[in-house]
């Protein structure tokens, strides 16, 4: 590691604050990974006539288990149940969280949304579905969302921008016409035009908001193309004929990366934040997904049962409280100041 990275990564981790954060963050993220084996309503494994099954990948038909139907096991049936237990050597192992983000619970002592039990720790929605299982999975489409989101306009907003900086003159005019018409048009209501026409879903949601997202970035790296195309380094490359591509993202980009890699953690909260705010107006994920944003949502349908609304509330600001912080550390590594 050269130097200079390695006073930013001192300096990373000196913002104890943004560090911790990080790890907090990683830590939940990851968690969220392996949201299947910490909330389903399928058995992580199945023992049963000194055989294993793996309910959490296949499907078994009751038949498997001695049953009478060749239907999929409904294994918190009491029949299923008895069924593998019955020779005293079979036994059934289940996630800690009893249920997935679309399992319904229709043993609830009173009509959804219910309160918080140790069944259903957070309690249920208006459907009746544990809402901590669907924190879970929600906050990992949420997150992973956000990652290609930030990533892939990252990509769009740098090259954009290097061209823009790089070549000027005409082309950075007709860029920046380009940007200031394309950034005036109404994105919600495009995307509400579309919905109507279009059920979204992951990847659809995805290239939508990648056709707006990636303006974010432009300004900053023009900004340092055109400051860095002026260079005596860079004025000698062309002057050896030199390919403009081979100038550009070998010699300028590695300068402008510094301001970008700066502001990619706040637009990966902001990408969070607009997959939050389409959930919740309905023009977001297909319904039924596991999402915060249709968190919030419950929350402002149902008042009568406050921890929805204090659920989402935590979980959102949690995680946005943590991004601001890395960010901030980001901001504070690359501080030309400091380095």
């Amino acid at each position: 590691m050269s130097p200079i990275n390695q006073r930013r990564l001192e300096n990373f981790r000196a913002n104890k604050r943004g560090y911790w954060s990080l790890w907090i963050f990683l830590a939940l993220f990851i968690g969220s990974l392996f949201a299947e084996l910490i909330a389903n309503d399928q058995p992580l494994l199945v023992k049963y006539n000194g055989e294993l099954y793996y309910p959490i990948v296949t499907q078994y038909p009751e038949t498997v288990y001695g049953g009478e139907f060749e239907s999929p096991t409904d294994y918190k049936d009491p029949y299923v149940q008895e069924l593998i237990e019955q020779d005293g050597a079979g036994w059934i192992l289940w996630a800690p969280i009893r249920y997935s983000y679309d399992t319904i619970n229709y043993e609830l002592p009173q009509p959804a949304p219910s309160p918080p039990t140790a069944e259903n720790l957070l309690g249920t929605d208006d459907q009746a579905r544990d809402v901590l299982a669907r924190v879970i999975y929600g906050f990992r489409i949420s997150v992973v969302f956000a990652v290609v989101l930030t990533l892939l306009s990252s990509i769009v907003g740098v090259i954009a921008g290097a061209v823009q900086g790089f070549y000027g003159g005409k082309v950075d005019l007709f860029f920046q016409r380009f940007i200031e018409i394309w950034s005036g048009l109404p994105v919600l209501f495009l995307l509400i035009i579309l919905a109507s026409i279009v059920e979204p879903n992951f990847w659809w949601l995805l290239g939508i908001m990648l056709l707006f997202s990636w303006m974010s970035l432009v300004d900053v790296v023009r900004a340092e193309f055109l400051r860095g195309r002026n260079l005596e380094y860079v004025r000698a490359a062309r002057a050896l004929g030199l390919d403009n591509r081979l100038i550009m993202f070998r010699h300028i980009l590695p300068n402008a990366m510094v301001a970008t890699l700066t502001f990619m953690p706040f637009i990966f909260n902001g990408s969070l934040v607009t997959l939050t705010a389409l959930d919740f107006l309905g023009f977001g994920l297909p319904p039924g997904s596991p999402s915060l944003g249709e968190l919030v949502a419950q929350g402002k349908g149902n008042l009568h049962a406050p921890w929805l609304g204090i659920t989402a509330f935590i979980v959102l600001s949690t995680m946005l409280t943590l991004l601001i912080f890395i960010g901030e550390a980001v901001r504070d590594a690359f501080d030309p100041r400091k380095v």
